[in-house]
């Protein structure tokens, strides 16, 4: 099976961005991280590209999935078969909305911090 070609929009610290994270994760998926807070002009390419502002946004192989959590990318990749079933855990919550800590530190322009595969 080919590793999918995968570019994420995602928030510094955000719930469903974590989610997100946490699916590359779990399928050990190589992907660009483009951070919309971080860099604005990532914001303006996403809202270009997915035909809105909300985010995450997921383009696999091409194929953009505007505001995604983790799990509904998951179940994506499962059903187009670009990965295989596996029982990893995650230790985040795959669907969860930002708490009101991460909303106050995008507030203020700050991240609470994350792992990053390819941050540009």
């Amino acid at each position: 099976m080919s590793q999918p070609e995968i570019t994420a929009y995602l928030k510094t610290s955000c719930g469903w961005s974590k989610g997100v994270r946490a699916i590359m994760d779990k399928y050990s998926l190589p992907y660009t991280e483009k951070d919309i807070i971080q860099n604005p002009a990532f914001r303006f390419e996403m809202e270009q590209r997915s035909g809105q502002s909300l985010s995450p946004c997921v383009e696999i192989n091409g194929v953009m999935l505007p505001d995604i959590s983790g799990e509904e990318v998951e179940r994506y990749m499962l059903e187009k078969g670009l990965v295989s079933a596996n029982e990893v855990k995650t230790d985040v919550p795959l669907n969860a909305a930002c708490s009101d800590a991460e909303h106050a530190a995008m507030a203020q322009g700050q991240g609470l911090g994350q792992g990053i595969k390819m941050n540009l």
